[in-house]
């Protein structure tokens, strides 16, 4: 599907979506068509492994459109987030102008090393140059408050300003998803410039469905035990739930070893592509199998 036919409802948006192996309910379809249309950024917060980073990566599939994707961290900097000079090349540079005696006229040797061959683009340049495009802010959540004011600027107009070059404005605002896992609190002034969908665990149904549609090797049965036991560990208060990723991992992991069907032997000895953290672990070992496998 290309960029002239984007769908033009969020039904006909979550069956593109469905198209990709991304099954999107109602709300969710109709955040993100409104974020299409308006040319707002759409703000996902959510669990990890709820599907906010796949949605990017589906959208961008079915507008025919680039991803561009900024994982943020702690300490995250504006020239690692925009753009860099290339120092080495530069010196390089140099070092060939003043072996050719091209070092005479020193303004212009210095406008010649800040030359656009040297400027290394990071990802929120890169989007903003390769519109229309989509621009994946993942875990806006662990980014320092600077960096989250410093985009907030960005997101306003779309433009960069490179000192030594002037200006870069996207002619065609890209597409820009910014998920959470909500390990802090997003400034309220980050949240009110974008459109804001928080994504839940999917039901058991639309888990399934999920299953099936993404696994289609897995049996129905395995989906659906799977399904359930993720489903029961979610309710346990543990320190990592697992989401949808995580159930996916379980899935295949059991059909990997040959699985129909999710047996308590089975259940116990492949935890480790479910759950993340010794304690999630032993707390969920001494469940009996009814409590884990619902009966």
């Amino acid at each position: 599907m290309s960029e002239r036919t984007v769908p033009g409802s969020p039904d006909q948006l979550s069956a593109a979506l469905e198209g990709t192996g991304y099954l999107a309910d109602e709300g969710l379809a109709t955040a993100a068509h409104l974020a299409l249309a308006m040319h707002r950024p759409l703000f996902l917060e959510g669990e990890a492994g709820v599907g906010k980073t796949a949605l990017a990566q589906a959208l961008a599939q079915i507008t025919d459109r680039p991803l561009y994707r900024l994982q943020c961290y702690e300490g995250l900097e504006a020239s690692q987030a925009l753009y860099d000079w290339d120092f080495g090349r530069q010196l390089l540079h140099l070092r060939a102008a003043e072996a050719a005696h091209a070092a005479d006229d020193p303004a212009r040797l210095e406008a010649s090393l800040y030359d656009r061959r040297f400027l290394l683009a990071r990802p929120l340049l890169q989007a903003l140059e390769d519109a229309p495009s989509v621009l994946l802010v993942d875990e806006v959540d662990r980014a320092d408050d600077e960096f989250e004011a410093f985009l907030l600027e960005i997101l306003s107009d779309f433009t960069i300003s490179i000192p030594e070059l002037g200006t870069v404005r996207a002619e065609i605002p890209p597409l820009v998803v910014l998920t959470s896992n909500r390990t802090r609190e997003v400034h309220d002034a980050l949240k009110r410039r974008c459109l804001y969908h928080w994504l839940a665990h999917p039901d058991f149904d639309r888990e399934v469905a999920i299953l099936r549609r993404r696994l289609p090797q897995v049996t129905e049965q395995l989906a659906r035990q799977v399904a359930r036991a993720t489903a029961t560990l979610r309710t346990l208060d543990l320190l990592k739930p697992p989401g949808v990723a995580e159930a996916m991992d379980w899935a295949t992991a059991l059909h990997t070893l040959g699985a129909r069907d999710l047996d308590p032997d089975l259940a116990a000895r492949t935890l480790g592509a479910v759950l993340k953290y010794r304690e999630d672990t032993e707390r969920v070992r001494s469940l009996t199998p009814e409590a884990l496998l619902g009966g």
